[in-house]
């Protein structure tokens, strides 16, 4: 990662990456390597799910019809395990994010890989892996802040 982010920079983290229990499940996905940077970097914790209005635990949830960049083109949606349809959560959570970016002055992100929100390269389709991006991932590349993907 140091050799994406460098010292000094504001970079906004997917807040269960950092360590904080705001997961679908209530667990985090904490990655050492990432809590290091806060060291010599400003880092800003932002859940894209939970600032969409979603409760911690909650249901999973996965894009139907394509990945994050459909759902903001209208041509996708994310639907939770139950069958209800959250994709206004996840376009209002992605907004947020954005805003937060902006306000911190962010110009790079590094999100949890696998989330309908945040996955860089790849998002859950169908119980399976799958290539794509999340909606709050395509949000912050559309407009142009750098994204990298965390396992």
């Amino acid at each position: 990662m140091s050799d994406f982010t460098e010292p000094g920079d504001r970079v906004i983290v997917s807040a269960c990456l950092l360590g904080m229990r705001s997961r679908y499940d209530g667990e985090d996905a904490l990655r050492k390597q990432v809590l290091a940077l806060a060291k010599d970097r400003v880092i800003i914790p932002v859940c894209p799910e939970q600032m969409g209005g979603l409760p911690t635990p909650r249901p999973r949830a996965e894009i139907h019809g394509g990945d994050g960049r459909d759902v903001l083109k209208g041509m996708a949606e994310v639907m939770d395990e139950k069958g209800s349809r959250v994709t206004d959560n996840f376009l209002k959570g992605a907004e947020e994010a954005l805003k937060v970016a902006r306000v911190a002055g962010a110009n790079k992100a590094l999100l949890k890989e696998k989330s309908p929100s945040c996955g860089v390269s790849t998002i859950i389709r169908d119980s399976t892996e799958t290539p794509g991006t999340g909606v709050t991932a395509a949000l912050l590349l559309s407009k142009g802040i750098d994204i990298k993907g965390i396992w």
